[in-house]
């Protein structure tokens, strides 16, 4: 069976990948620090604790396990703290890929799926609606996507001077939870707008502010792209075999290619919730787009890709059964 090199699995969408791995026929080794992950959510094979930016943990690592491939998700993942800690976002996000490039090329590990974010695109064009595809200028508005695209530039770097092979992954809005609970997001702070609409509904959490209804947009609410965890999860699975071309580094939206309100998320989770979701009306944010919606051509194309949960009411309520009934990463008595 092939071992693969999970950095970052006890987090969020590694947690999950690591579980579509095995369904896949491969077996994980995660590679996590637990800042931000959590030793609970590695249950399909085994932790190895150490810092990413740890070039001697790393190759030591990899010469014990000889990992066929790396899936790299560790680093920092929230924008509002990128701007305020630049440096931070730039030290993990940009050192750790190279120093898990370095042990690669040190131990003859060939191939890095990279998790790597719509933010790289930055701002649309005032006015536009149409999806993003991965041929679009790529103008990151903060620290955060500017230290993934970053990143990605010295993944295909590395891939045309030492070989190396590179797929970088780039997420819309990861949302949901595996559907046998077995894993979910447990971010603290949370700032993603689902759980936070959830634990405002369940009484957990604060009201939610929803940020701006005078968007060009249907309801005036700013739209966004919600792709299911387990979705994202198949595809890093599906990418350790994908071709990348010649140039050896191959970028590729996750999406489903349509998009739902922020007004549309409130309803669906009070939905799901069986009671209204507490919520204020704020001033827009600074630099947020009116609609984020993903083109997923070329993951349809290249990894033979297409989500399996599309319905925004499915992966609200996968969210929030999770969050009914966490195995890890809360207060269990508050959480119902």
């Amino acid at each position: 069976m092939k071992q693969i090199l999970v950095t970052g699995g006890a987090g969020f969408i590694g947690s999950h990948t690591c579980k579509a791995l095995v369904e896949a026929g491969y077996q994980p080794v995660v590679f996590d620090d637990l800042s931000n992950g959590h030793a609970e959510a590695v249950q399909w094979g085994p932790l190895v604790r150490g810092d990413v930016r740890d070039l001697g943990a790393l190759a030591t690592v990899m010469e014990d396990r000889q990992p066929a491939a790396v899936i790299h998700f560790a680093g920092l993942i929230e924008v509002g703290r990128s701007t305020k800690e630049p440096e931070a976002f730039w030290d993990h996000n940009l050192n750790g890929v190279a120093a898990v490039l370095a042990a690669m090329r040190q131990t003859g590990v060939k191939r890095i799926v990279f998790s790597s974010t719509a933010a790289c695109y930055g701002q649309p064009p005032e006015g536009s609606l149409a999806p993003l595809s991965e041929d679009l200028p790529t103008l990151p508005i903060n620290p955060y996507g500017d230290s993934k695209l970053a990143a990605e530039r010295l993944i295909a770097a590395s891939a045309r001077a030492h070989g190396l092979e590179g797929v970088a992954l780039r997420y819309f809005n990861a949302a949901g939870a595996d559907p046998q609970l077995d894993t979910g997001e447990a971010h603290w702070p949370e700032t993603h707008l689902i759980p936070l609409a959830i634990e405002a509904a369940l009484g957990v959490g604060n009201p939610l502010t929803v940020f701006g209804t005078d968007f060009p947009t249907p309801d005036g609410s700013c739209i966004r792209d919600y792709v299911h965890v387990s979705d994202l999860a198949r595809a890093h699975a599906l990418a350790l075999d994908a071709p990348v071309g010649p140039a050896g580094f191959l970028a590729i939206n996750l999406g489903t290619g349509h998009g739902a309100s922020v007004k549309e998320v409130v309803e669906a989770v009070g939905h799901a919730v069986g009671r209204p979701v507490p919520h204020s009306i704020g001033p827009r944010r600074e630099g947020d787009p009116a609609v984020l919606v993903a083109n997923p051509a070329r993951a349809k194309a290249v990894l033979n890709w297409q989500p399996q949960f599309t319905e925004l009411e499915e992966i609200v309520r996968h969210a929030v059964a999770w969050r009914q009934a966490p195995k890890f990463g809360f207060n269990k008595q508050a959480s119902t």
